[in-house]
């Protein structure tokens, strides 16, 4: 497959979302709608073409250096290009140079990507294997059930173009996390799981808590447009307890609404609201995102009173359900830590979702490309001071 003709320009929305149709899977940060969630970002729509024919996107978002008209142009979970080809992987200077070149016209200083390729894969088997072992500390200290070569194929032809690997705390705070763990919702042929399968790979306790929530009376339910409002000032509320609880910073109400008018204006069935009660009380909320294939797990929240009734593995099971009936490929939970340290706090985290009989997936992260070496310096010192 030829890469000399292709282009990049800037493309209306329009065009972009048509791009994202046309492929099973695509981040809903890569999405034209997102641009309206980051309003305090500038943001542009790029098209990659070939002989006229659309081949790739990405959403752009761009932070300006204070005092200075120059800009970091940054690609969340982006671009949106067939990562997986062996034409992509093994001439990538093809396909990122003409936006590089795009960018710099912008006025970039500075470009950050975040290629939604997997590099290494481990099975819950292997995960809890790594928890119950002392001696393993971190993920990439376990040998993975599988290593992708697309994803090495990539990382090995980034560091060759210059570009620069940013680590968990590196760079600014809009970071994506490069561990996350799935639930495949196909075998390996591509045939759907069912339901029983599913939940079959659940562990024990997973399986007992949905079971215990159904004989509590938990009633679970995805918000209706009409009540979508108060139902989300509803999960507010909620997600503040939990964040209080856990200890780490909400998000305002303002960002959840702004969400759910952005992508919802896109596609009525991009967001979804899931809540779980029990004899009336809200005990658990979740919100769900879903772009073609690929299914998300974005935001819960859930109450510390009535913890015995498992709402969470209720609303859960509900949206993986949805999912699998929505004829997606995968159902995501979005960020973990790599930490299989016992005695890190964060464990759990890793620990719940790893009952789901999914797999812990690393991608291959964020990459920087400073295009003026200086300025690239100067922003990175800026970030430091404001932390």
């Amino acid at each position: 497959m030829s890469t000399s003709d292709l282009t990049v320009r800037t493309a209306a929305p329009a065009e972009h979302l048509a791009l994202l149709g046309s492929r099973r899977s695509a981040s809903f940060l890569q999405t034209p709608a997102w641009a309206a969630v980051k309003s305090e970002w500038r943001h542009e729509s790029l098209l990659w073409e070939r002989d006229g024919t659309p081949v790739g996107a990405g959403l752009v978002l761009y932070r300006d250096l204070p005092r200075v008209k120059r800009s970091l142009a940054y690609l969340p979970e982006g671009p949106v290009l067939d990562w997986t080809e062996a034409s992509v992987g093994e001439d990538l200077g093809a396909w990122l140079g003409p936006m590089v070149a795009h960018l710099k016209r912008r006025g970039a200083f500075g470009i950050r990507i975040g290629p939604p390729v997997v590099v290494r894969r481990w099975d819950a088997a292997a995960v809890k294997a790594g928890v119950a072992d002392p001696e393993v500390h971190r993920l990439g200290e376990l040998a993975p059930t599988s290593r992708e070569t697309a994803g090495a194929r990539v990382v090995s032809q980034l560091h060759e173009l210059g570009w620069r690997p940013q680590g968990t705390e590196a760079g600014f705070a809009a970071g994506q996390p490069r561990f996350v763990f799935q639930v495949p919702l196909r075998h390996p042929d591509g045939t759907a799981r069912s339901e029983d399968e599913v939940l079959k790979g659940m562990n024990q306790l997973w399986r007992r808590n949905i079971k215990k929530a159904d004989k509590a009376g938990v009633e679970v339910a995805r918000a209706t447009a009409a009540d979508l409002g108060p139902q989300l000032a509803e999960f507010h509320t909620l997600y503040v307890h939990t964040a209080e609880r856990d200890g780490f910073t909400p998000r305002p109400a303002s960002y959840f609404t702004r969400m759910v008018d952005a992508l919802t204006g896109e596609d009525p069935d991009r967001i979804a609201l899931w809540t779980a009660r029990h004899e009336g009380d809200l005990v658990a909320a979740t919100i769900a995102i879903r772009v073609g294939a690929h299914a998300w797990y974005s935001y819960g929240a859930s109450s510390t009173e009535k913890r015995d009734v498992r709402g969470s593995n209720a609303v859960q099971w509900a949206m993986i359900r949805d999912a699998l009936a929505a004829d997606a490929d995968v159902y995501d939970l979005r960020g973990i830590t790599d930490t299989l340290d016992a005695d890190d706090s964060h464990v759990g985290l890793i620990q719940f979702k790893a009952g789901t009989g999914g797999e812990a997936v690393e991608y291959a992260g964020e990459w920087d490309l400073p295009v003026n070496r200086v300025l690239y310096r100067a922003f990175q010192t800026y970030l430091k001071r404001r932390r």
